[in-house]
């Protein structure tokens, strides 16, 4: 008879056999049921307590490691366990790499249900600390203390600079120092938490929506450019002035330094009209070229421009989709989901034209203007929602493409683009994704004309749980 355990119950000498979604790792019970336990390696024999059950699974954490896995390691960063960004720092990360791996080939194989060639090796990041080109902070006033300073008797400050807490809107764990950006960045935050301080500016109060200082955002290049965003909640001029002033004068090397003004109820970028305080409002990133013989392209980030978080592997993952589709320059290739066209402009210089498609305007102005910077005459961008787009208007006035690229976000793509690629049947097709579960779901969608003949994945994020996958697919004739 199968034990029923319920929270509280303690499971002696589990051993974890596997790392599974979201970043937990997966064991068994000796009945056979399924438990997810955050913080744990493969390999790995403890004593674990429920702390959710489930009809199908349970929910654990670790109370005694008996027997650590051979790929465990020690975390550098003193914030383990509490900032829940980089869920697999105590990973080795070749072991990282190989559940990376097989989290692809999983999903596909058991979601997707569909044949698959041997996988490609997956591509290693050639950084796994400081790879993180973009990083946003959150000011508050509401500090998440753990349980040890709680029971202090000495007054806290609550004032911090840092990421929210998972699950937790209303509490911002302060960093003292983030291994995923670089020591500069890591400065910069310094600086300004010290500043405030010391100069008694009012922090973010998420609940009653008051304080002057809101947000950060730090992006940075590999030419060495630095951009600096602050949101502030209120327009005090002076104050803001004074500490942007004192910014500029502590780092004379920023790039850009922008602010805003939000007073809405959320803390998004995108609807906020942007000062630019210093520079010239933008960062440039170079890409070296597919081919080494053509100059390496500058792509032009605005504040609100997407880029890939993890530059160099960028190139990596782009060269993967090239090499898949192995052009010869004859092709007309449709890119969906082009954002600021950065795979759209790495693949003009070896076809025929490229057309790409997004659905956000500003998304498509930076791509004009990235196309101009790079002398690509051979491209076209245009700003729609891709499932409303490819109409056979669309197709007379552009032609039928030889190859189609996708690149769509976490939730992969709306049924109605499937069925317009169904239609279209391109010989080719190079789906990219950062959620193999949801490609898996569309790759099952686009089986009834198309095989997979390639597919591999691409480490973007070192110490998190998240991989990018590639698949070719080729049309049955």
């Amino acid at each position: 008879m199968t034990k029923k355990f319920k929270k509280g119950d303690l499971i002696p000498h589990l051993e974890v056999s596997a790392a599974g979604a979201q970043g937990k790792a997966i064991a068994r019970t000796s009945q056979g049921q399924v438990v997810f336990i955050p913080y744990a390696v493969p390999g790995d024999i403890i004593d674990a307590e429920v702390v959710q059950s489930k009809k199908n699974y349970l929910e654990a954490r670790i109370v005694h490691l008996h027997t650590p896995s051979p790929h465990r390691t020690s975390p550098p960063c003193t914030h383990f366990g509490l900032c829940g960004g980089c869920k697999w720092q105590h990973m080795h990360y070749q072991a990282q790499l190989q559940w990376k791996q097989q989290e692809v080939t999983n999903n596909l194989l058991h979601l997707g249900k569909l044949s698959l060639p041997e996988p490609d090796l997956i591509l290693a990041s050639s950084s796994t600390f400081g790879y993180r080109n973009k990083v946003e902070y959150s000011f508050s006033s509401m500090r998440w203390l753990t349980d040890q300073q709680i029971s202090t008797d000495q007054s806290l400050d609550r004032r911090a600079l840092g990421f929210h807490i998972p699950g937790r809107w209303d509490r911002v764990l302060h960093i003292e120092h983030c291994h995923l950006h670089d020591s500069f960045t890591n400065q910069i935050r310094n600086y300004l938490f010290h500043y405030a301080i010391d100069h008694h500016l009012s922090f973010w109060h998420p609940k009653e929506q008051t304080g002057l200082l809101r947000t950060l955002t730090l992006r940075y290049t590999t030419t060495g450019q630095y951009m600096v965003i602050l949101q502030f909640g209120h327009n005090d001029t002076s104050a803001i002035h004074r500490l942007l002033d004192s910014l500029l004068q502590t780092f004379p090397q920023l790039t850009t330094l922008l602010y805003a003004i939000n007073t809405k109820g959320n803390d998004a970028l995108y609807d906020l009209d942007l000062v630019c305080y210093h520079g010239p409002g933008y960062i440039e990133e170079q890409m070296p070229a597919y081919n080494a013989r053509h100059q390496p392209l500058i792509f032009r980030i605005s504040p609100k421009s997407f880029y890939q978080t993890n530059s160099h592997q960028a190139t990596q993952l782009y060269r993967r989709a090239l090499d898949y589709l192995r052009p010869t320059g004859t092709e007309l290739v449709y890119d969906l989901y082009t954002g600021t066209g950065t795979i759209a402009l790495y693949l003009a210089r070896y076809v025929r034209k490229v057309i790409g498609v997004e659905l956000v305007p500003d998304a498509i102005a930076d791509a004009h203007t990235n196309a101009l910077l790079n002398q690509i005459t051979n491209t076209t961008f245009i700003a729609g929602d891709i499932k409303q787009t490819f109409t056979p208007a669309f197709i007379a006035t552009h032609g039928n493409p030889d190859a189609i690229i996708v690149d769509p976000p976490r939730d992969g793509m709306h049924p109605d683009v499937v069925n317009t690629l169904l239609r279209l049947a391109p010989p080719a097709i190079v789906y990219i994704s950062c959620n193999s579960a949801t490609q898996a779901r569309d790759l099952a969608m686009l089986s009834s004309r198309y095989s997979i003949i390639r597919y591999g994945a691409v480490d973007m994020f070192p110490h998190t749980h998240h991989v990018e996958s590639v698949a070719l697919l080729h049309r049955q004739d």
